[in-house]
């Protein structure tokens, strides 16, 4: 972060913190949900850059698809306010059930590419979509 309490550095776009690596937020387009996808120099022969590149682009893809506007949603939040919002006690909205896809992804990649490898990547909600978080693992033999 800058000092002052501006808006937030993109010099350095990861934070090392013991065995945890952290992929800032990208605001170069703004506030929307987006993370910086250059491979960190921590994770540099932990992963292959384009394996990376493509599990943060596809949750940049994700968040991008949750908050866009179309007629359902629009229709989803009309019908919220004429019910006093008593419809979401029955149902999802669309931005919870993509972050439910969200979930289901950070697993599979966690399971198939992060967790063979010694990382774990930390469902960026976990972290109130500020960072997502990605755990080294000590593992015997890796210095």
């Amino acid at each position: 972060m800058s000092q002052g309490g501006g808006t937030p550095s993109t010099s350095n776009p990861t934070i090392l913190h013991g065995g945890k690596v952290f992929i800032q937020r990208d605001y170069s387009d703004g506030t929307s949900v987006k993370f910086h996808t250059r491979l960190p120099p921590e994770l540099d022969g932990m992963i292959e850059r384009h394996v990376f590149e493509a599990t943060i682009n596809r949750l940049n893809e994700f968040y991008a698809e949750a908050e866009e506007g179309s007629c359902s949603t629009y229709c989803e939040g009309c019908i919220g306010c004429i019910t006093a919002y008593l419809i979401y006690m029955c149902s999802e909205t669309h931005y919870e059930k993509t972050l439910r896809k969200i979930s289901k992804f950070v697993a599979s990649q966690n399971e198939r590419i992060y967790n063979p490898k010694g990382l774990q990547l930390i469902d960026p909600t976990f972290r109130g979509l500020r960072v997502i978080e990605i755990t080294i693992f000590d593992r015997p033999g890796r210095t």
